[in-house]
């Protein structure tokens, strides 16, 4: 056994403390002197851990006292003592900011799935044809096309926290006015859903950005499969919890309920949030470092307009641009003609066609957070980044485009929603793909590329949307949409895989 000796040290204890609790070796960097001669000490066992040696007596680890020597030289013998009794339990800031932002996706998207599901008896009151049921869909998205890439900005100005409650508090209005909007006109109604998806635009960009100031990077994958969960769970809770409302109270009482409900989180987030980190009186400066060091970017907003024609100049933001043209294509098509599908192809019920459609979405949450816990790992055993982003984009685009050929030979209601389960399932692996690669290649502009490609992607669901209503009408089938949709999964992951880089691009 080796026995070490150091010099004068032993740093009294307080009167208020009859052990002592810290011992110096020589000069601390509390810049306290040594008063007493310490005794030798037998150090009994050393492990190396994580880049630094851990020196443990046995009595001082069964009195809970440790003793760390770190390879950068801070907190050189300095031995702490803790207590026996059970340890005080925190959750991290960041975890409490991720599931504010999980609680909000989850309403952003219940918020629209309320419609999807409330057409059904608009339709049979006012007589709308299936044409005409696409263009009240897609209404949402005459807004929503706009405010991608406002919202993106002004995340990237302002921050995270301000400009999501600005479009939580806009878009619960909108939510609160539609059905009084349905009863008194038809423009109306286009108009405030208009005014609906102006406000939601900015949901995303703000997420996105949040969890990039938040996170480490090797926890950000598993970050946004958390709030991308919410934001699938509330495709789940729009299509359950409404059929039953609009039974039992009328077709406003959804309405009513989910714009409270955003009210509500409000209250919340006004308090419980932060956009930085560093801007958070909450937080430990143990978890602050934490954060600070997994980071490889400047999160610093510098208010300058980004240079767009610089981030159009390179094939990267390009096979972003492209993947959430067909992520939203393949997504708004599902979302919006779901239970439109399951009704007319197997003449089912109401009730029953919003059980059949929200399965595939429940599923969908779980699989998403496995395909960041997935990423994460994979980061963090050595893979590099560029290929687990495109192993995770080529799986979210391929399993989805081949479960869209088989539902088109789908013969019972239940085979039918296996294989929307199976390719929804899937398709949540983009969360790990093109999601997280825009702050990849861009963190500085992150806000803005995620508006550019959100609003190229709103483009092709309004033609998605508007397109499955008039194929349905002119060919009485949903079949060939559904296999244009899956050639287009195919072509894109060809694009993903030439061009995409997790490096990053723009400095």
């Amino acid at each position: 056994m080796a026995t070490v000796t150091p010099s004068q040290s032993l740093i009294r204890s307080s009167p208020h403390n009859s052990l002592p609790s810290l011992i110096g070796f020589r000069r601390t960097r509390l810049g306290l002197e040594p008063k007493l001669v310490a005794r030798g000490i037998g150090w009994k066992s050393c492990e190396k851990r994580r880049g630094r040696k851990e020196y443990v007596t046995k009595k001082a680890a069964e009195r809970g006292w440790v003793v760390r020597c770190t390879a950068e030289g801070m907190e050189k013998g300095m031995l702490m003592r803790g207590r026996a009794g059970e340890p005080k339990i925190t959750v991290p800031e960041r975890f409490k900011v991720v599931t504010l932002l999980a609680m909000v996706m989850c309403l952003c998207n219940a918020d629209r799935v309320v419609m999807s599901v409330a057409i059904v008896p608009l339709a049979a009151e006012h007589g709308w044809s299936s044409s005409f049921l696409g263009i009240v869909q897609s209404s949402f998205l005459w807004g929503y096309v706009f405010s991608s890439v406002i919202g993106g900005v002004l995340v990237d100005r302002y921050g995270g926290k301000k400009v999501m409650a600005c479009g939580v508090a806009l878009w619960s209005l909108a939510t609160l006015l539609t059905p009084w909007a349905a009863t008194h006109s038809t423009l109306s109604l286009l108009a405030v859903r208009a005014f609906f998806g102006l406000a939601e635009g900015v949901a995303l960009p703000a997420m996105s950005t949040l969890v990039s100031r938040w996170f480490p990077i090797n926890e950000r994958a598993s970050a946004v499969g958390i709030s991308m969960a919410g934001f699938h769970l509330g495709n789940v809770t729009g299509l359950l919890v409404t059929p039953v409302v609009i039974s039992s109270i009328g077709i406003s009482g959804p309405f009513v309920l989910f714009s409270s409900l955003g009210l509500l989180w409000l209250t919340m987030w006004g308090y419980g949030a932060t956009s930085d980190p560093r801007e958070s009186h909450l937080i430990s400066q143990s978890e602050l470092r934490l954060i600070q060091a997994g980071k490889t970017e400047s999160s610093v907003r510098n208010g300058k307009f980004p240079p767009l024609r610089l981030l159009l100049s390179k094939l990267p933001t390009w096979a972003i641009i492209f993947a959430n043209i067909t992520n939203n294509w393949g997504y708004f098509v599902l979302l919006s003609w779901m239970p439109v599908y399951f009704k007319s192809v197997f003449d089912i019920n109401l009730k029953q066609a919003a059980w059949f459609s929200a399965a595939p979405w429940g599923m969908m949450a779980i699989s998403g957070y496995i395909a960041g816990v997935v990423s994460d790992y994979l980061i963090k055993v050595g893979y590099p980044l560029t290929r687990v982003r495109k192993i995770m984009q080529s799986i979210g685009f391929i399993g989805p485009g081949v479960s869209l050929l088989c539902l088109n030979h789908a013969k019972t209601p239940v085979t039918a929603a296996m294989f929307l389960t199976a390719g929804l399932s899937l398709s949540s692996f983009s969360q790990a793909g093109f999601l997280l690669n825009m702050q990849d290649i861009a963190p500085q502009y992150a806000g803005f590329l995620h508006g550019i490609s959100n609003s190229a992607g709103t483009i092709a669901a309004i033609v998605s949307t508007i397109g499955t209503g008039y194929f349905v009408q002119w060919l009485g089938s949903f079949q060939a949409f559904l296999t244009v949709t899956a050639l287009l999964y195919f072509a894109t992951t060809i694009f993903w895989n030439a061009f995409a880089t997790g490096e990053r691009v723009f400095l």
